[in-house]
């Protein structure tokens, strides 16, 4: 990650607070639209509108200080998911397994344990279970 993007204090600017605003009035009125209009308008013209206000939204957030850096954060963090090498089906699979056959040697042997602890407890209280 770039040093630029962590931990940046930028002043907020009266526009900021405005494009802020509008989104919460965009989207709050998207969602009031949607329960007062739900059963008049088709499904589908629900759907076009709301995706249509969901990216006006976006590129409103898009302007302001913090959106900008998250646009960074996430190109920074697309590239980041390129460099890493991901293993191979086989490796995956084996890898699976080891797992699987651990996880059931684990349960057998604290199933076991549970066992024995109940017989000793039951031996000293004698209560049977």
């Amino acid at each position: 990650m770039s040093v630029n993007t962590e931990h940046q204090q930028q002043p907020k600017s009266a526009l900021d607070v405005v494009l802020w605003l509008l989104v919460i009035v965009l989207l709050a009125g998207l969602v009031a639209a949607n329960v007062v209009y739900g059963q008049g308008i088709s499904t589908l013209v629900r759907a076009i509108v709301g995706v249509a206000v969901f990216a006006v939204a976006i590129g409103l957030v898009s302007m302001t200080n913090k959106g900008k850096q998250a646009l960074a954060f996430a190109k920074e963090s697309r590239t980041e998911v390129r460099k890493v090498v991901w293993p191979t089906r086989q490796e995956t699979v084996h890898t699976t397994l080891i797992i699987m056959a651990a996880v059931a040697i684990m349960g057998l042997l604290l199933w076991a344990m549970d066992g024995i602890l109940v017989r000793v407890i039951g031996w000293f209280t004698g209560l049977r279970v």
